[in-house]
């Protein structure tokens, strides 16, 4: 397969439907996910001293959930997901920085107030 024939292949692949699920109903509501899709491509041919040719492509495809339309009793609402590890990854980050200020400020406290070294 070419190059231009696959990249043209994933864009056709590449709808709404992958970013909003089908809608789904349960005891009189109804449920439609929602997904942030990324992708990225790309391909290229060359010849080398020797005449011969050759071409080669990828293409990469991500989603991550982000939420859900919620319709109940006529009323819609928005129900965003909650990426536990990303929340994690963020808190984790802050302790780690609010550490490393803490022992630097403990530090200079501790400098200050010691007395001078007198030679």
């Amino acid at each position: 397969m070419k190059v231009d024939e696959l990249l043209t292949k994933a864009k056709d692949g590449l709808e709404t439907k992958m970013v909003y699920g089908e809608p789904y109903e349960t005891d009189g509501v109804t449920v439609i996910v929602a997904s942030t899709v990324s992708s990225g491509g790309g391909g290229g041919d060359g010849r080398d001293q020797n005449g011969r040719s050759g071409e080669g492509g990828g293409f990469g495809l991500s989603a991550k959930p982000v939420g859900a339309y919620v319709i109940k009793d006529g009323k819609l609402r928005w129900e965003p997901a909650v990426d536990v590890n990303r929340l994690l990854a963020t808190v984790g980050a802050i302790v780690i920085a609010a550490l490393f200020v803490a022992t630097r400020l403990a530090k200079l406290k501790y400098r200050a107030e010691s007395p001078a070294d007198e030679s």
